[in-house]
């Protein structure tokens, strides 16, 4: 595919969450987008590991980037979810003190908290703490209730984020690394294994290759990602019953800590841990950080004691040298890129977007900021696209009939949903596309008694098929 004769406004590199946001409002606002990921499919990168929080900024740097993008995606994703169907659990969050450290340090929160506009965050005693979440250790001092930290679908919106550009003409290219880069004066020249894109800008949301990203663009890389591994315990949906807050440590200047919290499917979740590896491939999970996280969540929830464990996973989060996103640009070469975007970013994505937008318009002449039609304006009824819920607390598609049969019974999971994710507009590339739009083969038995079936529905229809020593 040789665009050469026919430029883009802009290429954006990397389809995960920031990927999928920043190609929805390019396309919103009128401009012609293509999307190049290495992998076979969205969210194939760090956004498929995360604790699905979205967060209020209650603790971000104040007056930070991170903290103006947050909180506008959070508003954003308020204001567009329902179009989208995408679900949320109201279940606020508590910061909690286990000693007397910890507990001096909560009024230093809250003040920041509320210096972030974070007003309706406050301070709880033992009781009360004890009284809203009657399961913890009895040793906890207090705590902080911020009431509007939810729980949401982690990979059902970047989805909608994706889809929603293309139905407005942004294109999507799998498997399909960067391999070279130029710019000319006037066009960036982006060598593809499937042929030479021609653009106006380049958009690097890159994620864990961001650094290598820039450096192939521009010759030198302002920031360097040092990968850091967050490691997760999902326990059974029995274990959800002992919590209904997310539970929150005392953050370091390192970490925002182990979480404990439910997950919008119906389990418990612990993690992630924070681990500095070079390796920026293989999160690969270890059984002593996986005991000391189930330690961890026993400690602080004694009844988890003997919870079964349904899922072990880790992701690399892409952080970098400094503690704060990497967003900057080189106007006079059509360079933007959103760096550096490490556990907040599934919340901050849309108001990333929103902000790498801003950046890109106002450093366009009139001219520039036109395709080559002549023709580009803001979308003024932008099509929505409905995501199947995957929610535990929300109807399923099994309860309606006529859904061809349940092919995951761990996740009930129909395969009327199974089809629906194959005829979407934006189709999955590979299995863990097909996990991620539908949750089968993600339950208690991790695809055991469905991988066959999955691997026969799936024939021909994956770029990356279903192994057959897998299935």
């Amino acid at each position: 595919m040789a665009l050469d004769d026919n430029p883009v406004d802009a290429v954006i590199i990397g389809a995960g969450v920031v990927g999928c946001a920043m190609a929805r409002r390019f396309a919103l606002e009128g401009a012609s987008v293509v999307v190049v990921e290495r992998a076979p499919d969205i969210l194939s990168g760090a956004s498929k590991a995360n604790s699905a929080i979205l967060h209020t900024g209650f603790d971000a740097p104040p007056g930070s980037i991170e903290l103006q993008c947050m909180q506008a995606g959070y508003d954003e994703y308020m204001e567009i979810r329902q179009g989208f169907n995408l679900p949320l659990l109201d279940t606020g969050a508590m910061v909690a003190a286990w000693d007397e450290v910890e507990e001096a340090r909560l009024a230093e929160l809250l003040a920041q908290a509320h210096e972030n506009g974070v007003s309706d965050a406050g301070l709880l005693s033992r009781d009360e703490t004890l009284k809203r979440e009657p399961a913890l250790a009895p040793h906890v001092r207090a705590a902080i209730l911020v009431p509007r930290e939810v729980l949401i679908d982690p990979w059902s919106a970047p989805l909608a984020y994706a889809t929603q550009a293309k139905m407005m003409g942004a294109r999507f290219i799998f498997n399909a690394g960067l391999q070279s880069a130029r710019h000319d004066g006037e066009f960036w020249h982006l060598q593809t294994p499937d042929g030479t894109l021609r653009a106006r800008s380049v958009i690097n949301c890159a994620g864990i290759q961001g650094d290598r990203v820039e450096e192939m663009l521009l010759g030198t890389s302002t920031f360097e990602i040092r990968p850091r591994k967050g490691q997760f315990v999902v326990f059974d949906k029995s274990a959800a019953r002992h919590l209904r807050t997310i539970l929150l440590p005392v953050p370091t200047a390192r970490t925002k800590g182990v979480v404990l919290t439910r997950t919008i499917f119906g389990n418990l979740l612990v993690g992630p841990t924070a681990e500095e590896q070079e390796e920026r491939d293989r999160p690969e999970v270890t059984q002593p950080e996986l005991e000391m996280l189930i330690a961890k969540a026993v400690e602080l929830v004694p009844a988890l004691e003997n919870a079964p464990v349904t899922a072990i996973y880790a992701g690399l989060r892409p952080a970098s040298e400094e503690k704060h996103y990497r967003v900057h640009s080189m106007p006079e070469k059509g360079y933007f890129c959103a760096g550096g975007i490490r556990s907040t970013g599934l919340t901050a994505a849309l108001g990333i977007a929103r902000h790498v937008h801003g950046l890109w318009s106002s450093s366009h002449s009139a001219t520039h900021r036109v395709d080559h039609t002549g023709n580009q304006k803001p979308a003024s009824s932008p099509p929505a696209f409905p995501c199947p819920n995957l929610a535990e607390h929300l109807p399923r598609d099994w309860q309606t009939p006529g859904h061809d049969g349940v092919v995951c019974h761990c996740e009930m999971v129909t395969g009327r949903e199974i089809e629906a994710a194959f005829d979407s507009p934006l189709p999955p590339g590979d299995f863990g596309g097909l996990r991620r739009r539908t949750r089968c083969a993600m339950g208690r038995c991790q695809g055991f008694n469905c991988l066959a079936r999955l691997a026969s529905l799936s024939e021909g229809r994956l770029s990356v098929p279903i192994a057959p020593e897998t299935a």
